[in-house]
């Protein structure tokens, strides 16, 4: 039998309107110590986007996920969140923050591959 590993993750949603609380999910960051895993995947669906809110800014939208993925990877553009340890980087992520990209709650589960675990649940919270 495999090893099952603890994982977390939290759903990356874009909430135009902080003080309507109205989002869409549009991706996830995925953590697991075990695994030394930390990686976000998303979709940027510009139609949906744009239908949710006709005012936003796509561009900007996908600068702040790719600032996620260099802090996720912890490359030397991600800055000096990008140098924090693995799991530091992960908390820094999912903070709470009243911003247009924000994440859920952070989520615990058990897995035997990250990668697979993060695919499965971006198809099931995302698509």
């Amino acid at each position: 039998m495999q090893q099952k590993h603890l994982f977390e993750y939290a759903v990356i949603r874009v909430v135009p309107k902080v003080e309507r609380e109205e989002f869409l999910n549009i991706g996830l960051i995925l953590f697991c110590a075990k695994q030394n895993f930390l990686q976000t995947k998303y979709l940027l669906d510009q139609k949906r986007l744009l239908a949710f809110s006709p005012n936003l800014d796509i561009e900007e939208l996908k600068d702040h996920l790719c600032a996620f993925e260099r802090i996720c990877l912890g490359e030397p553009a991600a800055g000096p969140i990008g140098k924090l340890d693995i799991a530091s980087r992960f908390r820094w992520l999912s903070a709470t923050r009243s911003t247009i990209l924000q994440t859920s709650k952070v989520h615990p589960g058990f897995c035997v591959d990250a990668s697979e675990t993060l695919n499965r649940l971006f198809e099931q919270l995302v698509m």
